[in-house]
């Protein structure tokens, strides 16, 4: 054992591996770049988030603009009216009069995403329809008195 000379393979030297160590690293840089390039592709093919652009006071309701169609669920609950939508916004409030009555309205951000309640002395009722309008999403909500 004078040396590490691979004479008969029983020394402590391990053979020498014919095989080139290239083939590897390229297979892990081609799954890099595949990832790479994976995730440029979901990120341009992902919708914008949808967005509370403005709230407009109707005679008989209200009118909400979005950038886009969020996904939306709402129902009248005891009388008052509550939508919520996949979007994102600031919070607001305001009246509306119905009837020369007042109705009171706000928006604010909850675990769901942003929340529209629509509250009155009376129980309310009424529908809500939703249409694309100058590359926006306009949701328009018609109420009246039960």
């Amino acid at each position: 054992m004078h040396g590490s000379e691979g004479k008969d393979e029983r020394h402590s030297t391990p053979p020498i591996d014919p095989r080139s160590k290239l083939l590897p690293r390229v297979m892990g840089s081609l799954a890099i770049v595949g990832l790479m390039v994976g995730l440029m592709i979901g990120r341009l093919t992902t919708p914008d988030p949808s967005e509370l652009q403005q709230i407009e006071v109707t005679d008989d309701g209200l009118v909400v603009w979005f950038n886009n169609e969020p996904k939306s669920h709402g129902e009248f609950v005891d009388g008052s009216l509550a939508l919520l939508f996949e979007a994102q916004g600031k919070a607001q409030k305001g009246q509306l009069k119905l009837n020369d009555k007042v109705v009171n309205w706000r928006t604010r951000l909850s675990d769901g995403g942003l929340l529209l309640t629509v509250v009155a002395a009376r129980p309310l009722l009424g529908e809500w329809t939703g249409s694309e309008v100058d590359d926006r999403w306009r949701l328009e909500i018609h109420l009246r008195e039960q």
